[in-house]
């Protein structure tokens, strides 16, 4: 059993719950690759910074927002979405 509601018969709302599930995945690869990238600076902080490894903070700072940004806002207008739905009896 899952905690989705059943949206089968209705292809705007299993649209939305792909978006959604989408979105969230992106968020957690964008999170972690952020963590990665604090990890890697604090490697550097104490090891000594090397242009390799500053490449790749900015790498991952980079790749991690580009996922990061559009999730966030997707997540939020699935959200909302489904809120107003819910609201106007729908």
């Amino acid at each position: 059993m899952t905690d989705q509601p059943d949206y089968s018969n209705d292809p705007v709302r299993m649209r939305r719950a792909q978006i959604a599930r989408a979105a969230s995945m992106a968020q957690r690869i964008g999170y972690l690759l952020f963590a990665i990238a604090v990890v890697i600076f604090f490697v550097g902080f104490f090891a000594g910074f090397t242009g390799g490894l500053v490449t790749a903070i900015v790498i991952l700072m980079a790749v991690g927002s580009a996922l990061l940004a559009p999730a966030i806002v997707a997540g939020y207008a699935v959200k909302a979405a489904e809120r107003d739905d819910l609201e106007n009896g729908r």
